[in-house]
C-alpha cells in the first residue's frame, strides 16, 4: 500500500510542475529563439532567480548522478532519457518519474 501512495504522490508531484512550469515557458515560445535568450536572461535577473537557478541546476547535478548510479544498480533501461528530458522538460518533471520507474522496478526485483 506505502509504494501505491508515493507512486500517486510522485505523479501529482510531477503532473502539477509539468502543468506550471510549461505554464511559465510558453511564455517565451512566442518570441523565438530570441525567447529561449530572454528565458536564459530572466534567470539572472535578481538575487532571487539567481538564487533558485542556482538551486535547480545543483539539484540537477545531484539527482542526475542519483539516477544514473540507482538505475544501473536495479537495470532500469533509459535513464539517460530522464536526465536529458530532465534538462529539456524539467527536472521537476522527470525526476519524479524517475523515482516511479524506480519503485515499480523495486517491486519487481
Amino acid at each position: 500500500m506505502q509504494r501505491k501512495l508515493l507512486i500517486g504522490l510522485y505523479s501529482l508531484i510531477s503532473i502539477v510542475a509539468l502543468f506550471l512550469c510549461w505554464q511559465e515557458n510558453l511564455t517565451y515560445s512566442g518570441f523565438g529563439i530570441e525567447g529561449l535568450w530572454m528565458f536564459i536572461v530572466d534567470t539572472q535577473a535578481n538575487p532571487a532567480a539567481r538564487s533558485v537557478t542556482y538551486d535547480l541546476f545543483f539539484f540537477f547535478i545531484a539527482a542526475s548522478f542519483f539516477m544514473w548510479r540507482e538505475g544501473k544498480q536495479l537495470g532500469m533501461k533509459f535513464v539517460w532519457a530522464y536526465i536529458v528530458l530532465g534538462f529539456v522538460i524539467a527536472i521537476s518533471v522527470t525526476f519524479p518519474l524517475f523515482l516511479i520507474h524506480r519503485e515499480l522496478k523495486k517491486a519487481s526485483i
